[in-house]
């Protein structure tokens, strides 16, 4: 007799679904969280504990990563590597270890992927040096469940036909737009001037109530990098996980953190191992096993999992667990309107914090141009303003330009300035990090967690055309920025890896040599272990990946469904 019909290890986007629909279906379901269980009474604004303290994230002295970087060509022309621990670097790979994950401190930016972004293969033929494959499912096989989280998460938004426009089953969204700040219409203007399609950005964030614990969103200006004390944002806590427990069918146990799972001689999984907030070892069976532990996180637990059918790591028989990881390409940048060259109504407009910008650009998410030599998938820009974080605005600021610390007065003077003498408008942007053979998981062989456990080593090697279709996108932001009139327009394109945009690293296909997961995201040679974060993606797209992880993990619970 099991313990559980499932057990789900990770609470962020990959685990609420399937605990909400399992449990309502009448399922025994067990949720293994690694991070403490907060509440919304929890995530009051504190600037400290977002940035400064491991409040939501592990202290890096007790567990951390390892981060392989270049270091330059050798002399045969290959790339030479260096490795450091986080716990030295301060690189913090960690997003919200808590229950509901990262999804706790998303901004919300919501976007289905596009019919051509399941045949980014065939549809834009093979990159060098890249590991392209089309996916084994298609859009219109995930269209219903980017409806049903429109539903049930919460999506707020304005649909409007533009020339890349995926195709919808329903008119709109269920949830009119949120609260919008005058830089939206200044970002309509210039785009209108510029023939650009302004396109309103969904975001999983309520403009109105729907219950007494999910209130409508109440414009703090504090909401990306923070937990929301409305109940409005659409994490897998607020929404989902609530859900699950209420059925009396789901529980969820926190400060729990599983070291392996457990198989058996025929390659099923038995338990999982964890450790509780006691430091005490115990294991816990069931029917069916769900991994949803972001991928970094999803692929290191895998490779612990040796078993007698599954030595090298549970469905790794293939070398295949870890590998083609990918993050979210693109860049970011700024233009500032300068209230001394503005009306003073505008300026008053201006300065109110706390509504949305939501904006964004697709026109380029398919690129003709010809220094592409062909048409190339491009991508997507959105714009918001900057954080009003002043710890963060005070890291940022604290050099000056000779690089003398600024401290004090002149500090404080600085600051002054940049909070009340201009508005600074960002842009983002989101392109496809192709993957590559230099961009992996591995368990590193020294350096060991808390419990005396292997860590992730992260090779985040990327493709140089990940830079290209970049700076390409980062080009006409500035357009946009110059056809407000901002000053001051910067903005920069990297390799480094967005460290809360992880995919890839267990992606799904239908040949077990190339892939960990089979097409319903079940791992090949170990039928009931299914991974349902973003790990099966064998691409990422050109939009954040939080929308489709939750589609495709309503899919999962549907497949589970019907297995059991």
């Amino acid at each position: 007799m099991s313990d559980a019909d499932v057990c789900i290890i990770g609470s962020g986007a990959g685990a609420g679904p399937v605990a909400r629909q399992l449990a309502q279906a009448g399922f025994n379901v067990v949720v293994l969280e690694k991070g403490p269980h907060f509440t919304q009474q929890d995530y009051y604004k504190d600037e400290l504990a977002c940035c400064l303290r491991s409040v939501y994230t592990p202290n890096l002295r007790n567990e951390r990563h390892v981060i392989e970087d270049y270091a330059g060509k050798a002399a045969d022309g290959h790339y030479k590597w260096s490795s450091q621990s986080t716990a030295d670097s301060g690189w913090d790979f960690w997003n919200g270890n808590v229950v509901g994950g990262s999804s706790n401190f998303m901004s919300g930016f919501f976007y289905r992927l596009k019919p051509q972004d399941f045949r980014l293969l065939s549809e834009f033929g093979p990159i060098a040096g890249a590991n392209l494959v089309d996916w084994p499912i298609s859009y219109e096989d995930l269209e219903p469940y980017y409806t049903m989280v429109e539903q049930v998460v919460g999506v707020s938004g304005h649909f409007q036909p533009h020339p890349f426009a995926e195709p919808r089953s329903t008119p709109d969204f269920p949830y009119p737009p949120t609260t919008e700040h005058v830089v939206s219409r200044l970002i309509d203007d210039a785009c209108t001037k510029l023939q650009f399609h302004s396109l309103r950005t969904p975001r999983a964030i309520l403009s109105q109530a729907i219950s007494p614990q999910r209130r409508s969103c109440e414009y703090s200006g504090y909401c990306g990098s923070y937990g929301c004390a409305s109940g409005a944002k659409g994490s897998s806590r607020e929404a989902l996980l609530n859900d699950a427990v209420h059925t009396g069918h789901c529980r969820i146990l926190a400060k729990c953190k599983v070291n392996r799972l457990l198989s058996d001689s025929s390659g099923k999984a038995t338990a999982a191992e964890y450790v509780d907030a006691h430091g005490v070892t115990h294991q816990l069976s069931a029917r069916i096993f769900v991994v949803a532990c972001q991928a970094v996180e999803t692929a290191r637990l895998l490779l612990l999992s040796t078993g007698p059918k599954h030595p090298q790591g549970l469905g790794n028989n293939h070398g295949q667990v870890g590998r083609n990881l990918v993050f979210s390409a693109g860049g970011s940048g700024y233009g500032d309107l300068v209230y001394h060259e503005l009306t003073p109504q505008l300026v008053e407009q201006l300065k109110l914090r706390g509504p949305f910008v939501n904006r964004g650009l697709q026109d380029w998410y398919f690129i003709d141009d010809k220094q592409f030599g062909a048409r190339a998938k491009g991508g997507t820009i959105d714009f918001l303003l900057r954080h009003p974080n002043a710890v963060n605005r005070a890291n940022q600021l604290k050099w000056d330009n000779q690089d003398k610390l600024l401290w004090g007065s002149a500090l404080k003077q600085k600051l002054k300035k940049e909070f009340t003498e201009s508005l600074s408008v960002r842009y983002e942007v989101f392109c496809d990090w192709l993957p590559t053979d230099d961009c992996f998981v591995s368990l590193d062989p020294k350096v060991k967690d808390k419990w005396g456990v292997p860590v992730a080593k992260i090779r985040i090697g990327y493709h140089d055309h990940d830079l290209k279709v970049g700076q390409y996108l980062s080009d006409k932001a500035k357009q946009v920025l110059q056809a407000m009139g901002t000053k001051n327009i910067r903005g920069d394109v990297s390799g480094s890896p967005p460290q809360n945009l992880q995919a890839g690293g267990c992606r799904f296909g239908k040949d077990p040599a190339t892939s960990v997961l089979d097409p319903q995201c079940r791992i090949h040679d170990a039928p009931n272990v299914f991974v349902s974060d973003g790990s099966w993606m064998p691409t990422g797209g050109s939009v954040p990946y939080t929308w489709t992880i939750y589609a495709n993990a309503f899919r999962v619970a549907d497949i589970i469904k019907r297995q059991l």
